[in-house]
């Protein structure tokens, strides 16, 4: 299948494709914030620049564009056009790569996908605030088990 439209024309359109600050981002973002929870944005520090980022619970959460991301890849993968099959492979490559560097530095990673931002941006802040929750608890155990006089 051809491009419709001129290499110009494409070019300005895809520059307007933001990879950051998503309608989806912010809308996640703010019901967080609502929720009393701090977090810092797109730390570049980290594998794959998480799109939120809880430092004390060590909880890293990407929010995943449908299309970009390949949400339901295997059933839609034949009916694109080759340049966005390989494009989108090659992102669901990278997206493993850095979830698995994030889990081996001791990170939970959270992947939430646009759709369900959509659907229901509190049930989305749910699961983050879930997880916030559970890894924060699980250390205080952790930090007991190791401690020398087996109190925290």
């Amino acid at each position: 299948m051809a491009d419709r439209l001129t290499p110009e024309r494409r070019s300005r359109l895809m520059s307007r494709v933001r990879s950051a600050d998503t309608d989806i981002e912010t809308s996640l973002r703010s019901e967080l914030h609502r929720r009393g929870l701090r977090f810092r944005k797109h730390v570049k520090s980290l594998p794959g620049r998480p799109d939120i980022v809880f430092g004390p619970a060590r909880v890293a959460v990407f929010v995943d564009g449908d299309f970009w991301h390949g949400w339901r890849f295997r059933e839609k993968a034949q009916k694109l056009p080759p340049y966005w099959r390989e494009k989108i492979r090659a992102n669901r490559v990278r997206d493993l790569r850095n979830f698995r560097l994030l889990r081996r530095q001791g990170w939970k990673v959270v992947r939430i996908w646009g759709h369900s931002i959509k659907a229901d941006p509190s049930a989305a802040a749910d699961r983050v605030q879930r997880t916030i929750a559970w890894r924060l608890r699980d250390r205080r155990r952790f930090a007991v088990a190791r401690s020398p006089l087996g109190r925290g």
